[in-house]
């Protein structure tokens, strides 16, 4: 069971009693109990009660103070006001003492150890690190971290105490305060919203334009480069042409001078004597060449 609704329970039970209370020194003895309850930390609802309050009038008001002061005070409350009020057993100054840890860890979130050993009359800094852990975070009122180095406690959680009075009204205008500033920074956020919403949009209106051009350019170099290609085979046709041209003729030319050749030589070996045949240029005697003198 979570401590909210183990608190739940035990006020319901102590409302009950101190509802049924037919006289001061039973409404007395009901008070006792519940200060000195291991588990109950919050008072108001019984403090609230008519016939509680009804005890400012008798005898017994020292009780109704010892109430108030287990509802909003500390343990030096009671050092400075124990000659007015009822003497605390030893659960009701173990239960004051948590309580006051209570205050302290609403109100800091580091608990240096001098701080703690003064409000809590601890002498050394073991006895108030055993205090911390079996008393306050075992019992699920506060949890934490004990820092030996900087000799501190740093504060993690904290049960909530009773308000004291005057405090919701406080608390309604921080709330207020707070509601106030939530709602200018929401209307800042829509804002900001809203310019970045129009930001996309003119972001994306310029990537379309900007993509319809690079579109467009793509276009203009396509039918460029096709033009420039239809040109370049035209020049390289006109250029093959031309060189089937020259070859055709060189080839001609080639053939009529082969056949104009031929045709020549024919002529020439047809002439009687004209060619001296081999065997009778050998059989012919030689010249002798003389000397000149």
């Amino acid at each position: 069971m979570d401590i909210e609704q183990r608190q739940s329970d035990l006020i319901d039970h102590f409302v009950k009693q101190a509802s049924a209370a037919s006289n001061p020194p039973a409404l007395s003895s009901v008070i006792v109990d519940a200060t000195s309850h291991p588990l109950l930390f919050a008072f108001s609802e019984i403090l609230a009660l008519p016939n509680v309050l009804q005890l400012e009038a008798t005898d017994n008001k020292s009780h109704l103070d010892m109430l108030r002061l287990f509802a909003h005070g500390i343990w030096s409350d009671y050092k400075s006001n124990a000659d007015r009020l009822p003497q605390l057993t030893p659960d009701q100054i173990l239960k004051l003492k948590q309580l006051t840890v209570l205050t302290l860890a609403e109100t800091y979130k580091v608990l240096p150890y001098d701080q703690l050993m003064q409000e809590l009359d601890v002498t050394n800094v073991r006895e108030l690190e055993d205090f911390l852990i079996n008393e306050c975070m075992y019992a699920g009122i506060v949890r934490g971290k004990l820092d030996q180095l900087r000799r501190c406690f740093e504060v993690q959680f904290a049960a909530g105490r009773d308000l004291r009075p005057g405090q919701l009204g406080n608390m309604i205008q921080t709330l207020s305060n707070w509601l106030s500033t939530s709602e200018n920074m929401l209307v800042s956020i829509q804002d900001k919203i809203k310019w970045a919403d129009s930001m996309s949009e003119n972001d994306k209106k310029h990537r379309k334009d900007v993509e319809e051009k690079v579109e467009e350019v793509k276009k203009s170099l396509f039918k460029a480069i096709l033009c420039d290609l239809k040109y370049l085979f035209f020049i390289i046709g006109i250029y093959w042409s031309m060189c089937l041209t020259y070859i055709v003729a060189e080839v001609t030319h080639c053939e009529q001078a082969d056949i104009d050749f031929r045709g020549h030589e024919e002529e020439i070996c047809s002439e009687s004597g004209g060619v001296m045949d081999f065997e009778e240029e050998r059989s012919r005697p030689k010249r002798r060449r003389h000397p000149i003198s």
